[in-house]
């Protein structure tokens, strides 16, 4: 597929134009690792799975949670798919995603964690929303439950729709980051590679969140690895063997 020349002027109606043209096609890939440098889990979604994904998440914030156009979702998970899950929510929402480096991170109105950090975000659950993902394969539920006052995702998202429509939708120049509005998040595409796959790590930091979003939006699709994998490595090893795809790249 080829980026359109039509820019779209926030990500649900990226979201929404990629439906509509590719369906079926790759969009998110994710791998994890052991130790020793081995893929221990694979994951893929498709354009309109993810999208699906992207669908429960939304509805679960602000549906099930009343998080409303405005707010701001603190995603505070790593290199995982469900990562670009949560950005596509919030954005879809009308949320703004902070990330753990952001200023607005300290007065985020939710905070959407892992294993890693439910300890840190279960003690202000009276205080905002925290909703924690188990990271576990097919996204379930965490196997001895969440602290009081948390929500698991694994437990909640399941019973919200496939298709969600924001009551009150964002606009071009709501925040989708911090300082950086829908059509700013957008206006890459203009300059990224169209139709390619692109390796990328360290989601929570900004340059690879804008990075994948900037692929996505001409018309690619990210492959994702978990922060502990050296890319470069990984990437020249299995690339032709795992993906039979040379076109994909390392992040640049």
């Amino acid at each position: 597929m080829t980026a359109s020349t039509h820019r779209p002027a926030v990500f649900a109606d990226l979201l929404a134009g990629l439906v509509a043209a590719e369906p079926g096609r790759p969009l998110v890939t994710w791998y994890a690792h052991d130790a020793a440098g081995a893929v221990t889990e694979r994951v893929e979604l498709s354009v309109v799975t993810y999208a699906n994904w992207v669908a429960k998440t939304a509805g679960l914030l602000t549906d099930a949670l009343d998080l409303e156009r405005g707010d701001t979702l603190l995603v505070d998970l790593p290199t995982h798919w469900l990562a670009p899950v949560a950005w596509g929510a919030a954005w879809s929402a009308g949320l703004v995603v902070a990330q753990p480096a952001d200023p607005a991170a300290a007065d985020a109105e939710a905070v959407l964690c892992g294993p890693a950090t439910l300890d840190r975000w279960a003690g202000e659950a009276d205080g905002r929303v925290v909703v924690a993902a188990a990271l576990t394969p097919l996204a379930r539920p965490f196997a001895g439950g969440v602290p009081g006052g948390v929500h698991d995702l694994g437990v909640e998202v399941w019973g919200q729709p496939d298709g969600y429509v924001a009551l009150d939708a964002p606009a071009a120049d709501d925040a989708a980051l911090g300082d950086v509005s829908h059509a700013e998040l957008l206006a890459g595409a203009a300059t990224a590679p169209s139709a390619s796959r692109v390796l990328l790590s360290g989601l929570a930091e900004r340059a690879a969140l804008r990075r994948a979003v900037d692929v996505v939006a001409a018309g690619g699709s990210v492959v994702l690895v978990d922060d502990d994998a050296p890319l470069a490595p990984w990437w020249d090893e299995r690339r032709a063997v795992i993906e039979r795809d040379e076109r994909i790249s390392p992040a640049r």
